[in-house]
């Protein structure tokens, strides 16, 4: 029988840990970012007719569009309100978040 190293263990168990915290944090996330005072509390009712319905969304593209607002390589529509916020979002923030947005229905 091989035997594996019990650091190797305790880095996949950490490893596997953070996904999942991740995940779970995007609700948080939602809220702490101040995203639900643009985009609604179940992220279907915007503001304003011109926000976006966030719910049910892509992760991937999501979480381009996010990371490009920040980033700047994004710079047209309502993109300028959430230029104000991003640079706030860590880049695994961004993930959580798109993550959390595409699960909702």
């Amino acid at each position: 029988m091989k035997r594996i190293p019990l650091l190797a263990v305790l880095a996949g168990l950490t490893f596997g840990a953070g996904n999942v915290m991740a995940a779970a944090d995007g609700a948080k996330l939602y809220q702490e970012k101040t995203c639900v005072a643009c985009h609604g509390k179940d992220a279907k009712k915007p503001l304003t007719p011109e926000y976006p319905k966030l719910a049910g969304q892509n992760a991937k593209y999501a979480e381009k569009q996010m990371l490009d607002i920040k980033s700047g390589a994004r710079a047209n529509g309502q993109s300028a309100a959430m230029k104000g916020v991003m640079h706030l979002v860590s880049d695994e923030e961004i993930k959580a978040l798109a993550d959390y947005l595409s699960k909702l229905k």
